[in-house]
């Protein structure tokens, strides 16, 4: 019977366990049309270590890899980007907190308006760079060991989180399309996660909310002139389902507003944008997750609405040194 408890114990903390490594990623996403996408800011115990690489295929009238979306009127971006990173969780005044980075690279190619004429330019190379730190301020206190892990439920969760884009990507200033940004940028938001029902693996349900502020240095060299950006608002929402105890979904939604962009004496309008989508997600292994994802914009009959859709992987792997051992003695 002990050794009927003891596996049963074991087995629960697994199921736990490898839920919330696999489901924290809090890496700040590059795939800005897209968002930071659901389940991002769930946590995990401190010390945990998270390694992901993010894969998009995007198209659009705005350049994928600009946050601030600035439309090209009769402009076509298509971009094909990976994103490896790091993330790891610990814990600040006794809060869960979190920081990472996280490095685009990839290709965008784009057919854009020049003194009239239809040009197609291309960029390769790296990206800026992106650091985030977050820390929690309202819900379950940090998680530090196997205790506050098997009681762990996040309730109402209200974080705080700073993001920041370091401009060393690759920048060619006679081009309009680029993967650097030749400038910086960053955001504030505060990101909230909301239990609905039972915390269960298999029924977890959640509603979660991301409102943030994006800003904007200028860019002094944009093909010869200076661009101006005033900030950007963002809100993006999920509502996530457990299918099963290795499976679930979200239906997800963006919205951004502002971000006005001056070229010169050019302006090119505020945006008012929604982005709709879904996003499925499959546990494979205590360390290993896979999430695959769609949004595009629906409100953009214009030719000046922002006008995006794409597609995203995410493969994540997650480990913590406690649990490896501990699976580790249960396999013994």
């Amino acid at each position: 019977m002990r050794k009927h408890n003891k596996y049963m114990y074991f087995r629960c903390f697994r199921i736990i366990a490898a839920s919330i490594i696999t489901l924290m990623l809090v890496l700040p996403a590059f795939i800005f049309a897209q968002g930071d996408g659901p389940r991002f800011y769930w946590k995990g115990l401190a010390g945990l270590n998270a390694v992901p690489v993010i894969g998009s295929s995007k198209s659009g009238n705005a350049n994928p890899s600009d946050p601030s979306h600035t439309v090209s009127p009769g402009s076509e971006f298509t971009a094909t980007l990976a994103m490896p990173g790091y993330a790891r969780m610990f814990s600040l005044f006794n809060r869960s907190a979190m920081a990472s980075v996280i490095v685009p690279v990839g290709r965008i190619s784009g057919d854009v308006i020049v003194n009239g004429l239809d040009v197609s330019q291309t960029a390769r190379g790296f990206g800026d760079p992106m650091l985030q730190l977050g820390i929690n301020i309202i819900g379950p206190k940090a998680i530090k060991n196997l205790p506050d892990m098997l009681r762990y439920k996040p309730g109402f969760s209200l974080d705080i989180i700073g993001s920041l884009a370091i401009p060393i990507g690759e920048y060619d200033n006679e081009s309009q399309v680029n993967i650097g940004q030749n400038r910086w940028y960053g955001r504030i938001g505060m990101p909230v996660v909301w239990q609905l029902g039972k915390w269960v693996p298999g029924k977890r349900t959640t509603l979660e909310f991301l409102p943030a502020v994006w800003f904007f240095s200028d860019n002094n060299d944009f093909v010869g002139q200076k661009m101006e950006t005033k900030p950007m608002f963002q809100v993006e929402g999920h509502l996530t389902r457990d299918f099963m105890e290795r499976f679930w979904g979200s239906l997800d939604a963006v919205w951004y507003t502002g971000g006005e962009a001056t070229i010169d004496t050019l302006n090119t309008g505020k945006l008012n944008n929604f982005g709709i989508g879904g996003t499925l997600g499959y546990q494979i292994n205590d360390n290993m997750q896979l999430t695959i994802g769609y949004m595009s914009t629906f409100n953009d009959p214009e030719p000046e609405d922002l006008k995006m859709d794409g597609f995203t992987v995410k493969l994540i792997y997650g480990w913590h040194k406690l649990i490896e051992g501990i699976n580790r003695l249960n396999s013994e």
